[in-house]
C-alpha cells in the first residue's frame, strides 16, 4: 500500500509509515465538506455579530414623534456648521481654547487633578486631560447602554473629540510655556511655575515631541468629532424614514 500522506509504498502489515512515522489507525482523512460547512458557520457567526453591532449603535424606536426628531435635527445641524470652525482652526489660533466648550471642559480638568491626586504627581498633573475626555466618555456610555439614546451618545462622543482637541494647545505649549493659563498667568509667570504637559513630558522624557503629540491630539480630535457627525447624520436618516404619520399621531 501506499502512505496516505507521504506517498510512500509499504507492506500493508506495517502498523506506521517506513518514511514519515504515520500512524495509519490514527489517520484520519480530511473532510472538505466538514471543513466547509465549519467555514461557512464561522462566517455566519462573523456577520451575525456584525449586525448585532450595526443595531447596536444604530437602534432606534419603531416610530418616532416629529417634535423629538426635529429638536435632533436642529443640534445637530448646529454642531455641524459650528464643527466646521473647528476643522479650519489651527493650534496656533487655539480657537478651541477661546470657545464656549472650553468653559465646558474645564471644571472636569481640574476635577481630574483632584480625583488623581492620590495617584502621584504625574497622573495628578496628567488628570486633568484626563478627567475632561473621561466625562464625556461617561455619558457616550450611559447614554447608549443604559438609556439605548445612540443619537445623544453621537452628541457625547462629538463632545469627546472636541475636549481632546481641546488639550492641543496645552499640549504644544509644552516648551514654549506662553499660553494663557487659568488665572491669567502663563507657564512662565505662575506663581507655583507649574505647567501640567511641561511636567508630564518632562517625566516621560518626551517634552522634544510636544509639538508632534499636540498636533496627533489635533487630528485625532477632529477625526472623532467628523465621525461623531456620520454616526449623527445617518442616525437622523434611520429616523426620518420611522416617522409617525397624521394618522398615528392622531391616534
Amino acid at each position: 500500500m501506499n502512505c496516505p500522506k507521504c506517498g510512500h509504498e509499504q507492506n500493508d502489515e506495517n502498523r506506521e509509515c517506513l518514511r514519515c512515522g504515520l500512524i495509519f489507525s490514527r489517520y484520519k482523512p480530511l473532510d472538505y465538506n466538514l471543513l466547509l460547512k465549519r467555514q461557512a458557520s464561522l462566517e455566519a457567526g462573523k456577520r451575525s455579530r456584525l449586525k448585532r453591532a450595526f443595531d447596536y449603535m444604530f437602534h432606534t424606536k419603531d416610530k418616532i414623534e416629529v417634535v423629538y426628531f426635529i429638536g435632533r435635527l436642529v443640534v445637530f445641524l448646529f454642531l455641524f456648521i459650528w464643527s466646521i470652525k473647528f476643522f479650519q482652526s489651527s493650534i496656533e489660533s487655539n480657537y478651541v481654547g477661546r470657545s464656549f466648550m472650553h468653559l465646558v471642559n474645564l471644571p472636569f480638568h481640574e476635577t481630574g487633578h483632584i480625583v488623581l491626586r492620590p495617584l502621584g504627581r504625574v497622573m495628578q498633573s496628567l488628570g486633568g486631560s484626563l478627567g475632561q475626555v473621561i466625562m464625556p466618555l461617561i455619558c457616550i456610555l450611559v447614554l447608549l447602554i443604559k438609556t439605548r439614546d445612540t443619537f445623544g451618545a453621537s452628541i457625547g462622543l462629538w463632545w469627546m473629540g472636541e475636549s481632546i482637541l481641546d488639550m492641543a494647545p496645552y499640549i504644544d505649549d509644552a516648551r514654549s510655556l506662553s499660553l494663557q493659563l487659568l488665572g491669567g498667568n502663563t507657564g512662565v509667570s505662575s506663581p507655583y511655575g507649574f505647567h501640567d504637559w511641561n511636567f508630564v513630558l518632562s517625566e516621560l522624557n518626551l517634552l522634544k515631541h510636544d509639538h508632534l503629540i499636540a498636533d496627533l491630539a489635533a487630528v485625532g480630535g477632529k477625526l472623532i468629532m467628523f465621525i461623531s457627525l456620520l454616526w449623527g447624520l445617518l442616525l437622523l436618516i434611520r429616523q426620518f424614514k420611522r416617522l409617525k404619520n397624521p394618522q398615528e399621531r392622531n391616534s
